[in-house]
């Protein structure tokens, strides 16, 4: 007779480890071997050395190639990730090149391969400045500062926050001593033409954005900001020569045009000012401030239809015909005050005071200190009472 076996027990352990071992298999399979580079044939070319990616960076900056400068670094960077210094030169480029949040990343990663760099602390602050983060710029700069007090750089970004804080005092000072630590670095002498550009020194602040592009006359930020100068001068002519080379080099950058079409409306050549705002909105559809300055250009063309459309865009928000979403912008003082009556006005004359009124009542309780807009705002109850027009 056969003997009848036993039946073997499961054992709940075992069997939750063979559950995990299954488990692990399927994410190593699904997650980890996707990123494990393909091995490759041997190839006779030696790894390219990351110093003359450095050289070649450094020389693409010289000839104002900003992007290539930046791609050359970023090789540089994956030879040779635990070099500080690298991070810190990409980062230079980079807020120079006018891409602010990859600068605070690149200042960042050279913090964390070196807390106490003075340079680092001085360039982060520099492009926490840049994004608006006073309070953190401010840290960074006075640590840069406290490490390095002979810091040129960490001197120069200081006396630009102190500018955009309105300290004016303390940032002709900063400016001055940065100066007289180097005066051979297009930073330094850029931050001291800043300075004196928002203390409305405009022919010596001219001189330094000169100097400065002098060191490298390729940078698209210091064409914008002689352009700024001129425009303050009168000197309009200039002023747009320098707008249209900063085009040249940063197309994509809207405020070359805006700046443009502003001049134009100043000199009262409305038809390309309307030209020059078209061009701003086409590279920057999604920002109502270039569709509100597009219908001022309109508006003053006479081109009140055409005025309306932008305006509404820039007030009340929407679509653009690209599909692009636009946020519109709530009544406030400045700017902003003059596209409501610009638009209150147009649509008076238009005959559609159902929506000029509200414009005009909304403008006398929200910015009765305007005086030009309250003004507006009672030409539009004119028109439509039938007073004017």
């Amino acid at each position: 007779m056969q003997r009848q076996r036993k039946k073997r027990r499961s054992n709940p352990a075992f069997i939750g480890l063979l559950v995990m071992l299954i488990a692990a298999g399927i994410y190593f399979n699904n997650y980890v071997v996707p990123t494990i580079p393909l091995p490759t044939a041997a190839t006779p070319t030696p790894t390219r050395d990351p110093e003359s990616y450095i050289s070649a960076a450094k020389t693409a900056f010289d000839e104002g190639n900003l992007l290539n400068s930046i791609e050359a670094y970023q090789q540089a960077i994956l030879l040779s990730p635990g070099n500080p210094s690298i991070y810190l030169e990409l980062a230079r480029v980079q807020v120079l090149s006018g891409r602010y949040e990859a600068a605070q990343t690149s200042a960042s990663n050279a913090l964390l391969l070196s807390p106490d760099n003075p340079t680092g602390h001085a360039i982060l602050g520099w492009t926490l400045n840049y994004l608006g983060d006073r309070g953190g710029a401010a840290a960074a700069l006075q640590r840069a500062l406290q490490l390095d007090p002979n810091s040129a750089l960490a001197h120069a970004f200081y006396a630009e926050h102190l500018a955009d804080m309105q300290e004016y005092e303390q940032a002709g000072e900063e400016s001055r001593i940065a100066l007289q630590l180097d005066n051979t670095l297009l930073e330094v002498r850029r931050a001291r033409g800043y300075v004196l550009e928002t203390t409305a020194n405009y022919e010596e602040a001219a001189f330094e954005y000169q100097q400065a592009m002098a060191i490298n006359d390729r940078i698209a930020g210091l064409h914008l900001a002689l352009g700024r100068t001129y425009r303050a001068l009168e000197r309009y002519d200039d002023a747009i020569e320098q707008f249209v080379i900063a085009d040249s080099l940063n197309p994509a950058d809207p405020i070359p045009n805006t700046q443009i079409g502003l001049i134009y409306i100043t000199t009262g050549e409305f038809g390309r000012a309307v030209q020059a705002m078209l061009q701003a909105v086409s590279e920057d559809p999604g920002n109502p401030i270039r569709h509100g300055n597009l219908g001022v250009a309109y508006y003053r063309n006479r081109q009140l239809v055409e005025a309306i459309d932008a305006f509404t865009l820039a007030i009340r928000g929407g679509m653009t015909e690209n599909g692009v979403a636009v946020q519109g912008l709530p009544l406030e003082y400045g700017q902003v005050a003059a596209f409501y009556y610009m638009y209150g006005l147009s649509l008076a004359r238009e005959g559609r005071c159902p929506e000029a009124l509200p414009i005009a009542q909304g403008l006398i309780a929200a910015v009765p200190e305007d005086l030009i807009a309250v003004s507006n705002a009672n030409e539009m109850i004119s028109i439509c009472s039938g007073g004017g027009g």
